[in-house]
Parts: C-alpha cells; sequence; structure tokens
C-alpha cells in the first residue's frame, strides 16, 4: 500500500500529552475504553487486546500538547533526512519522557515533530463497520443491565490547533508529504497520508496558538458510539457533543469532553482514501459543511482552545 515514489509519512504512530493529573487522566480513558497501563514515568494508550502505544501522559502544571509522532518506511528514511535538511528544519533534542530515535524537529508553530522508522499502523482499507437490525418477530433490545463496553479499534486522527490553517497546511504538505482532502479556507483543513489513510489523518484548527482540538478513535457502528457517550456520562463525563454525523469526511461521532478543555472522538465510517486514489480535494468549503451534517449544536466552547501559549 506504498504510494511509488513519493516521500510521505504514513501513520501518527503515537503522540504525548501533557495533564495536571494523571489519576484523572487514567480515570477518563479507561472509562472512554481504552487500555492505559503505567509506562516511563506516565501513563501509556492502547487499544484494547492490541500492542501498539498510541498515547503518552505526563504530568505537568496544565495539559499541553507534547508532541507527535509520524512513522516512515525504513527506505525512505535517508531521503526524509536530505529532505529536511534542504528544507532547512531546525533539529531538536528529544522532549523530556520521551525516545531519542528518529528524527526531532521544531514544527509549525513550534510544536515538537518527531519521524522514525515505524510499521504502518494507520488503515490501509476502510475500516468496517455495522448496522444493528434484527428481522420481522425478532426482538433487537438490548438490555442495560448487558450492554457492552465501547472500545475503540485504533487511532483515526488527531486535531490540532493551529496559527495559521493555510500556511500550516502548506507546511505540512511539503515537510510531510501530507495532502489536503478537504477544507474551509482559514476555519479548517483535513489532510490524509499518501500512502492510504482515512480522510484525515491531521486535521488543522484556526486558532491563536498551537494545542490539541481532540483525538479521533475508531469504532464499528453508531450503536459502539451511542453505548460510549452513555458509558462516558455515567463515569460522570456529560459535557460532550453529538451523537451525529459530520460532512467532510462523514462519519458519525460523538465527542467526550475531558477535564482539561480536548476532547475524544468515538469515530465510524469515515471516508477512506487509498495510497492508489488521487482525492479532488477542495480548500474552500462553506463553513457550514466544515463541522456536521446533524446532530444537536455545537456546545459553547467546544472550539475553544485551553492550552497555554508558548513553547
Amino acid at each position: 500500500m506504498k504510494r511509488p515514489n513519493v516521500l510521505a509519512v504514513h501513520s501518527i504512530d503515537h503522540f504525548a500529552l501533557e495533564v495536571p493529573d494523571l489519576e484523572e487522566a487514567r480515570h477518563f480513558y479507561d472509562a472512554f475504553g481504552l487500555d492505559v497501563r503505567d509506562e516511563s514515568g506516565g501513563l501509556a494508550l492502547y487499544a484494547a487486546g492490541e500492542p501498539h502505544c498510541w498515547g503518552r501522559l505526563y504530568k505537568a502544571t496544565a495539559k499541553r500538547l507534547h508532541y507527535i509522532c509520524f512513522g516512515i518506511y525504513a527506505e525512505d528514511e535517508a531521503a526524509f533526512t536530505a529532505h529536511l535538511d534542504v528544507l532547512g528544519v531546525k533539529r531538536i533534542g528529544a522532549p523530556p519522557g520521551a525516545n531519542a530515535d528518529g528524527i526531532w524537529f521544531k514544527g509549525f508553530d513550534g510544536l515538537p515533530l518527531n519521524i522514525r522508522v515505524a510499521e504502518k499502523v494507520t488503515a490501509t482499507d476502510k475500516s468496517s463497520f455495522v448496522t444493528h437490525s434484527v428481522a420481522a418477530g425478532e426482538s433487537g433490545a438490548v438490555f442495560n443491565s448487558s450492554a457492552p463496553k465501547t472500545h475503540p479499534r485504533r487511532l483515526s486522527h488527531f486535531a490540532i490547533y493551529t496559527s495559521d490553517v493555510i500556511a500550516a497546511t502548506a507546511w505540512y504538505e511539503q515537510t510531510l508529504g501530507l495532502r489536503l482532502s478537504d477544507g474551509s479556507g482559514p476555519v479548517v483543513a483535513f489532510l490524509h497520508g499518501a500512502h492510504g489513510s482515512d480522510h484525515h489523518l491531521l486535521a488543522l484548527v484556526g486558532s491563536t496558538h498551537r494545542g490539541l482540538h481532540h483525538m479521533s478513535w475508531d469504532v464499528g457502528s453508531v450503536q459502539e458510539i451511542g453505548l460510549g457517550s452513555a458509558q462516558m456520562m455515567r463515569a460522570g463525563y456529560t459535557r460532550g457533543w453529538g451523537v451525529g454525523r459530520h460532512v467532510l469526511g462523514a462519519n458519525y461521532f460523538y465527542y467526550a469532553s475531558d477535564p482539561w478543555g480536548s476532547h475524544s472522538e468515538y469515530s465510524a465510517d469515515i471516508d477512506f482514501i487509498p495510497a492508489d486514489f488521487d482525492w479532488p480535494a477542495n480548500a474552500n468549503h462553506d463553513p457550514g459543511d466544515s463541522f456536521y451534517l446533524w446532530g444537536p449544536n455545537l456546545p459553547e466552547g467546544f472550539i475553544d482552545n485551553t492550552e497555554p501559549t508558548g513553547a
């Protein structure tokens, strides 16, 4: 599934987030349905029953996006090193707690980024999606006492704030080989991976400074999204948005708001862009199409960037 003669990252390998309370973070992500483990002086996030670490959490005074790590193919490592040198990208040391492997550099808005040789963990085909129905004369009842817990299967995408959506889009295209799928001018842009990924691997949201807006996790049905929203509410996390359906990307969603002002999304049936397909990119959709097709009104403060400014 590698697009020939194209230098580009293939996955978001993992991310790191600083939070003021690790136990509160453990409770939130466990309620969300992830496998939360004690690792490397903090917490690590896994999809249930899967070996890949998607996220690392470290203690700090405030919530802040710590870094993003992208995976590349081994045969592209030398070419990427030369590519970054030609662009004059500023190299940096690994942030506290991070592994020094690969190439560390300062990204757009000063966000620490890492590229390293890694297995492709972004999907190579559209994720399976099921509907729940029964034949006439059968009962479709699912009793609360036996309702299953929603467990995400993988990370779908990552949405970050940026000070300039248009300039950041060009930077990620030129530097990492990501490709625009759709966008709405300076409001938001959705970028996919050239080697095959969901409609967006990375989303860029306009703000005054960098930060995390949401992380999105793939599930297999609208039923799982609804059950996930209920399990978060029962766990005490009553702030959120959904259930609904997006326009761009077309995925069904529910966003659970975390204790620090960002969000974790249950996502199902998002569009998929294969490695051999040229998506008809459009950067200037109506802003009304950048949020949702149907669902409840957008909650107050949903797109507020609560992270502190500065490096």
